[in-house]
């Protein structure tokens, strides 16, 4: 068999090798690998933000109402102080002594035997009786408020006033307790409202000049 007869002066193809595009491989690559360092420096500096974001807020808040916290602290500790020097104010005692009435039941008769005393607000034109207790008590123990020329013993003063109105405030205090039966007598809240209903009844006897602080029951007994 006859071969054909190739042209003189062109030779052969060479067969020719595919060489992989490396370039454009590397650079994907590289380009691939900035977009995750870029997402990641991103997500870091957006979570940086938003917790120190959070903490400042956080803090603000917190020290606002620990703030709001100490101011009532105080003026609760004010308050209480306030409260306990009122509580350690003292006023005039006067005992109005043994009252035996009729109780308002109506199936049999009972009887309330009670010792009564009150604790009165000071007036501003009551003496000084810190300063009489400083000076020895009865005019310095010698002559002073019993014809001795001193000045007059500050108890009696106040004892001498509350003479004109002790007939009111007993009759105030029969007036209030005569109407109670042993049933609301007998009870601890029975006794608080009838001292409020004295308190209120007596008030109004002195005008103004001075108030019932407290109303305090002696012995109680009923029959």
């Amino acid at each position: 068999m006859v071969k054909p007869n190739q042209p003189k002066g062109i030779k052969p193809k060479a067969e020719v090798e595919e060489v992989p595009e490396t370039e454009s491989s590397t650079g994907g690559a590289l380009s691939g690998q900035k977009l995750i360092i870029i997402n990641t420096v991103i997500t870091v500096v957006i979570c940086t933000l938003f917790i120190t974001g959070n903490y400042i807020i956080v803090n603000s808040v917190v020290g606002s109402k620990l703030g709001k916290m100490g101011e009532v602290s105080t003026a609760a500790h004010g308050e209480e102080e306030g409260g306990h020097e009122e509580a350690h104010e003292k006023g005039i005692i006067l005992d109005l002594g043994e009252f035996i009435l009729n109780l308002s039941d109506p199936s049999a008769k009972r009887y309330l035997k009670v010792n009564v005393a009150l604790e009165l607000s000071k007036a501003p034109h009551d003496p000084d009786l810190s300063a009489h207790a400083k000076s020895g008590g009865h005019g310095g123990g010698h002559g002073g408020g019993h014809g001795g020329g001193g000045a007059p013993d500050p108890l009696e003063v106040i004892e001498k006033e509350m003479k004109q109105y002790k007939p009111a405030i007993r009759d105030a205090i029969i007036s209030v307790l005569s109407t109670k039966t042993t049933e609301e007598v007998s009870s601890l809240a029975g006794k608080e409202l009838a001292k409020e209903q004295i308190k209120n009844a007596i008030d109004p006897i002195f005008n103004g000049e001075r108030q019932v602080m407290r109303v305090s029951f002696g012995s109680f007994i009923i029959q």
